[in-house]
């Protein structure tokens, strides 16, 4: 595809490389779905416009050129060859309309975080991993496949002021202000629904850790990021991806 760098604002092609590394990061990752489940940004500068991946590309085929910008409606509103999934769109909108400010919407159907979203007890504090979601984790209750418009306002409602949010028997949703911000947060809540899921597998009874403990761990988060946040890990996942497939920038 033809690089439409030079077509776009300087501010709307950074958010298009950075969208573009997040659906290559999570291929790499292993928890992408096929040709399903989106990942949503705002454009900058661009109000109630999005970016989204088009229909029927695998995640490691997605490239900056290739997104798609659709409104909140779910109607392309930029020139593209590309078309989307705007049933796909349905949980991403509802998100972005509500949460002024979210900047990215990141949707999973990993295999881990399924198996934990069909848990009745949900996410367990059992390891320091799971510490971090349980800053602000949110559930939504299975309504079907997300094609009902009249789901949104009640998944808005679950959503709360939170990032993170397992939906049950679906899979797992964080957002942030920034793409880092909601990449890194599904890192984390991927690999304490992975631990569970491992845990469990052992057969005996679990230690769950202290609730003063959970109740410090955001205090403990900023420290250990210098007070960065994802923003100290990105540049280093993005190094790791210009070693392996630099097309992404396309």
């Amino acid at each position: 595809m033809t690089s439409i760098k030079d077509t776009v604002s300087t501010e709307e092609w950074q958010a298009r490389v950075e969208l573009a590394a997040v659906y290559r990061l999570v291929a790499l990752y292993g928890w992408d779905d096929l040709i399903f489940t989106h990942i949503s940004a705002r454009v900058p500068n661009e109000e109630g416009h999005f970016l989204i991946n088009p229909y029927g590309f695998l995640f490691e085929e997605i490239t900056a050129s290739s997104l798609v910008k659709v409104n909140l409606q779910g109607e392309i509103v930029s020139e593209t060859s590309y078309f989307i999934n705007p049933a796909g769109f349905t949980i991403h909108s509802a998100v972005h309309e509500a949460r002024h400010d979210v900047g990215c919407v990141l949707h999973t159907h990993s295999l881990h975080g399924v198996a934990i979203s069909a848990q009745k007890e949900g996410l367990l504090p059992i390891s320091q991993t799971s510490l971090f979601p349980q800053m602000g984790l949110a559930y939504h209750d299975y309504e079907g496949v997300a094609l009902n418009p009249e789901e949104k306002p009640r998944l808005v409602a679950d959503l709360g002021t939170n990032n993170f949010m397992i939906l049950r028997n679906h899979g797992l949703l964080t957002c942030g202000k920034t793409m880092s911000e909601a990449f890194l947060a599904m890192y984390v809540l991927e690999a304490a629904c992975r631990i569970q899921i491992l845990a469990q597998s052992g057969g005996k009874d679990l230690i769950q850790v202290h609730p003063q403990i959970v109740a410090g761990i955001k205090a403990q988060a900023e420290i250990v990021t210098k007070g960065m946040g994802a923003d100290l890990a990105f540049p280093a996942l993005l190094r790791k991806l210009d070693k392996i497939d630099p097309s992404y920038k396309n």
